[in-house]
């Protein structure tokens, strides 16, 4: 059971029209801080926030209540000149709980309403959260032959592959910049990962590391997964042969 939150700038489209056309820049730097700061308060919780899109932002808020919400929210709300909803759901997958929170907005399951707050929570502690993290092996070989912009075309194609993989397995995956990928993995997600480096390595010729975390809470889980990852390495750069997956 993991439980999902889901923050978005409310009216974004209405309001960056009354900023004129002379506005991207503002836009960029406004997106850029709000993140920092969602960051911030989510993760001084012992959670973390994936960028969905510049203006939401997917949660994984494992053991908070309502009343967590509506803290960061009031802080949220004096910094910022712009409201945000957040819409909250659980369920036994992280797509599931995903449908729960788009549930409770959709049908306007009201947890607070001065604070633009919908959907279902449970706090409770027995929540269970498993982070997959995967990163390119050796892409340094690569650049050796391609641009960075055609480094990153390699990259984004990688995570359209791997996104609609781990949907059909009820699994949310976020790019976390560089060669750097998240899963919030459901238990089949995390069976049929080796299916996905093998799928990968066969059709693109690009080989996967993958590190998994499972904990209460994300901020554990995320540190485990990438302690994970790191064994990998360690275990790489001292000439044995790697595995692709490690678990803690």
């Amino acid at each position: 059971m993991i439980q999902l939150s889901i923050l978005k700038i409310s009216e974004y489209g209405p309001w960056t029209l009354t900023l004129g056309s002379d506005r991207e820049h503002e836009l960029q730097m406004l997106q850029a801080s709000l993140y920092k700061e969602v960051q911030k308060l989510f993760s001084d919780k012992n959670c973390l926030v994936f960028l969905n899109r510049s203006d939401e932002f997917f949660v994984v808020t494992n053991g908070l209540e309502l009343e967590d919400h509506i803290q960061i929210q009031k802080t949220l709300e004096q910094s910022f000149d712009i409201r945000l909803t957040v819409s909250i759901g659980y369920a036994e997958s992280p797509f599931e709980a995903n449908l729960k929170a788009y549930e409770g907005k959709k049908n306007e399951i009201i947890l607070n309403k001065e604070h633009n707050i919908f959907g279902f929570v449970n706090g409770k502690n027995e929540l269970q959260v498993s982070i997959m993290h995967l990163d390119v092996n050796d892409l340094s070989s690569k650049r050796k032959t391609n641009s960075p912009y055609e480094i990153s075309s390699i990259i984004f194609e990688l995570y359209s592959k791997m996104s609609k993989f781990f949907l059909e397995k009820k699994s949310l995956t976020f790019f976390m910049g560089g060669d750097n990928f998240m899963v919030i993995a459901s238990n089949d997600g995390k069976n049929s990962v080796q299916s996905f480096i093998d799928m990968i390595k066969s059709n693109d010729g690009i080989s996967l590391n993958c590190g998994i975390g499972n904990a209460h809470t994300a901020r554990e889980a995320v540190k485990l997964a990438t302690k994970s990852l790191d064994t990998i390495r360690e275990i790489r750069d001292s000439g044995k042969e790697k595995p692709d997956i490690y678990e803690l």
